[in-house]
Parts: C-alpha cells; sequence; structure tokens
C-alpha cells in the first residue's frame, strides 16, 4: 500500500479525535462519579495566558477538518463554537468526525504539492505543500491540542492514562 494524504491524514485524525471523545466520556463520567459541576474542566486553563479545555477541543476539531478541507478543496462545516459543557464539546467532536468520515480519500489524493495557505494567529499566514502542511503542520498541531486537553482533565484527577490517549490506535493495528 503506498502513502497517501488520505492515508497519512484521515486515520490519524479519526484516531486521535475518537481518542479524544474517549477521553471526555472518562470526564463525563469523573464529574458524574465525584459529584462536580463539569463546567470547572470546560473553562480551567493551566495558565491565564493559555487557552482552556473547551478551545483546545475546538482547535484540535477545527485544525483536523480545515486541513482536509484546505487539501481536497471540500467546504468545511462552519461551527458556532458555542459549547459549554462536556456534552457539547463531545457533539462537537462527533460532528467533526461525522465530516471527516465522509470526505472520499480521492479528493486528497495526489495533491502532495498543492500549495496551502492557511493563517498563522491573527494576522500571518503561512504557505507549505499539502505533504508538509499535513505532515509538519495540521497533524501535529491536533495532536498538542488533544495532548493538551488530555493534561488537563489529568490534571485535575479524571482517572486517565496513556491507555485511554491511544486507545483507539489498537483498531488501527
Amino acid at each position: 500500500m503506498s502513502t497517501t494524504l488520505s492515508s497519512t491524514s484521515i486515520p490519524a485524525f479519526l484516531n486521535i479525535l475518537g481518542n479524544l471523545s474517549h477521553l471526555i466520556e472518562k470526564a463525563q463520567l469523573d464529574a458524574k462519579t465525584r459529584g462536580y459541576d463539569s463546567k470547572v474542566l470546560v473553562d480551567f486553563r493551566f495558565a491565564p495566558d493559555m487557552l482552556p479545555l473547551k478551545n483546545q477541543i475546538l482547535i484540535a476539531c477545527d485544525a483536523a477538518k480545515l486541513c482536509v478541507a484546505r487539501v481536497s478543496g471540500l467546504e468545511a462545516p462552519k461551527f458556532a463554537d458555542s459549547e459549554v459543557t462536556l456534552e457539547d464539546l463531545q457533539e462537537r467532536i462527533q460532528k467533526t468526525l461525522n465530516w471527516i468520515r465522509s470526505a472520499p480519500a480521492h479528493a486528497l489524493d495526489g495533491l502532495e504539492d498543492k500549495e496551502i495557505t492557511f493563517p498563522v494567529g491573527k494576522e500571518a499566514t503561512k504557505t507549505m505543500r499539502a505533504q508538509d502542511y499535513v505532515s509538519f503542520w495540521a497533524l501535529p498541531n491536533v495532536y498538542f491540542h488533544v495532548t493538551t486537553a488530555y493534561n488537563i482533565l489529568r490534571h485535575n484527577g479524571v482517572q486517565i492514562g496513556k491507555r485511554d490517549y491511544l486507545v483507539g490506535s489498537a483498531d488501527l493495528v
């Protein structure tokens, strides 16, 4: 099997966002079991200049869907970013997963040299070859935000470990 943009990106996004969904399920159960308002998790941040859990999840979802859209030329769905509960965030993850699943592999494949220009921060853009964009920008960005979400949950006592972070990978091997 040859490596293509679809085989590099789509399974990785489905896997890590599926793992993120699993982490949110564990967080929901933890809040219910320990009897606290899960909003404390949604709004938690490690530092004043760091985005809270909610934004970590939104960015992970958007980075994945926008990568697929930018490379393929498909139009990504627009979400309102109005999530305020773990249930809302879980729904956001599921909508993102469903859209990525709907993207046909052939829409990405063969576009390795396509120039992708995307925003970096509020005022700058960056241009990369699609292969580099997937491998060195989009995938690391999604993993960064999912890892940060994991760390926020773990820091707050949600009973998760490395196995939970990697739970979906068992389906791929």
